[in-house]
């Protein structure tokens, strides 16, 4: 773990470093990805196999074999416990009621000329989920996912999914019965991203993939964005916790291995005013590690990736978090709506000492999915309109096409296209 002061003569060449860092994949990851994806586009279900038997241990012979009936999971969810399955369902309604209020409106009007102009939104046809399994096997994740793509009219939902050694996770199968998911195939890694993307004789391609993944599924969606949509090309997860003085350093521990637990590259960063709370706050970390279940992989992502830097005033604090960018923030400060306006880049923003970052992982509303790796700079969290897309309309009258045809066959043929000028011009009177 790292700790900075801004007043420290070293202080940008270090803060520099970090706001470079890079903890994704190598380029090892690149060419394996690169020759999976080749050998499911050439060999279809046969490579799945064979991949799915080399990392999941499992053989996949029969039909019964590739797919989980959808009964499984209607299955999975009435034997669920009552308490388990009400939490599911309350995130499910949250979940679905925010993003129904990003549904876009189709716009039709009729300009000043006469011609009428507009777009209309569609969702896509298919879309695939990415839910990992293993270590990282979340319903959540599901829920995050899927519900947006139904809200956006996404016909046919597929989900790939590892099943290591054969076995399911109830709680996936649980969510995915409640998100309303059509398919799901028990392949997972880069070649599920591959097959999503080119299709098998199994399985159908789609048109959009979502879902996060490990370092070869996030290098399988890059190199496959173009052949399909994707959501983003999501990296390890990160935390910037901006706090003053007035804080529990237990609280503000907690909400900095939250993220450190998902994974050793994951990256947890808390910006104060304090050096009181900056110490607290370290020895509270320390303290916290010993307990967590999850206590190796938080203390392997601490001190790598962990950084507490103590600055003169929080007025310092929305420069430096523009520059990291990060997938959370959270303002733990009595007002934070200062902060927050003086803010530009960030994935999701937490206001105040009482919204915890993992609020928002499950039940808040707005989407877990989020850009990290500094992406924020460009990006947004994951939306209907990843599932959704606009097409344009343009309906000229005669009148209409003679008002602003003259100025577009000067156009074109300033241009050199006399076709597209005569396109235009040979229905000009």
């Amino acid at each position: 773990m790292q700790f900075l002061k801004t007043a420290d003569a070293g202080f940008e060449s270090a803060f520099a470093r970090i706001v470079r860092d890079r903890r994704e994949s190598d380029t090892q990851v690149g060419r394996d990805v690169a020759s999976m994806i080749n050998e499911v586009r050439e060999r279809g279900d046969a490579a799945l196999a064979e991949y799915t038997a080399r990392f999941d241990s499992h053989r996949l012979a029969e039909d019964d074999d590739w797919c989980i009936p959808l009964a499984a999971c209607r299955e999975a969810y009435d034997v669920l416990d009552p308490d388990l399955r009400d939490a599911l369902e309350t995130a499910a309604s949250r979940i679905r009621a925010y993003h129904e209020g990003q549904l876009p409106e189709n716009r039709d009007y009729t300009d000043d000329i006469g011609m009428r102009l507009g777009a209309r939104w569609n969702a896509v046809e298919a879309a695939g989920l990415y839910v990992p399994g293993g270590r990282a096997s979340y319903p959540s994740s599901l829920l995050m996912n899927a519900i947006p793509a139904k809200v956006a009219g996404v016909e046919r939902l597929v989900v790939t999914t590892p099943t290591p050694g054969g076995e399911t996770n109830a709680l996936v199968l649980a969510a995915a019965h409640i998100a309303g998911v059509d398919e799901i195939w028990r392949v997972g890694g880069a070649q599920a991203v591959a097959a999503l993307a080119y299709g098998t004789d199994r399985i159908g391609k789609v048109d959009v993939i979502a879902g996060p993944g490990n370092a070869w599924v996030a290098e399988a969606k890059r190199q496959l964005y173009g052949v399909v949509g994707i959501d983003m090309v999501a990296g390890p997860s990160e935390i910037l916790v901006i706090a003053d003085g007035n804080n529990n350093p237990e609280w503000i521990a907690a909400d900095l291995l939250s993220q450190a637990e998902h994974d050793p590259t994951s990256q947890s960063i808390l910006i104060t005013d304090s050096d009181a709370l900056a110490r607290q706050v370290e020895d509270a970390v320390d303290l916290a590690l010993m307990k967590l279940p999850t206590g190796k992989t938080a203390k392997a992502s601490w001190d790598a990736h962990g950084l507490i830097v103590v600055v003169g005033s929080l007025d310092e604090a929305p420069a430096l978090s523009d520059r990291l960018a990060a997938e959370h923030v959270e303002l733990m400060v009595d007002e934070p709506q200062g902060l927050f306006d003086r803010m530009r880049h960030a994935g999701s923003v937490f206001l105040g000492r009482h919204t915890p970052e993992a609020v928002g992982d499950y039940i808040a509303g707005p989407n877990h999915v989020l850009p990290t790796g500094r992406r924020a700079r460009f990006a947004s969290g994951l939306s209907v309109l990843d599932f959704m897309k606009r097409t344009s309309f343009i309906d000229a009258s005669e009148a209409a096409l003679a008002a602003i045809g003259p100025a577009a066959v000067r156009l074109a043929e300033a241009e050199g296209l006399p076709a597209h000028a005569l396109s235009i011009s040979t229905r000009l009177k």
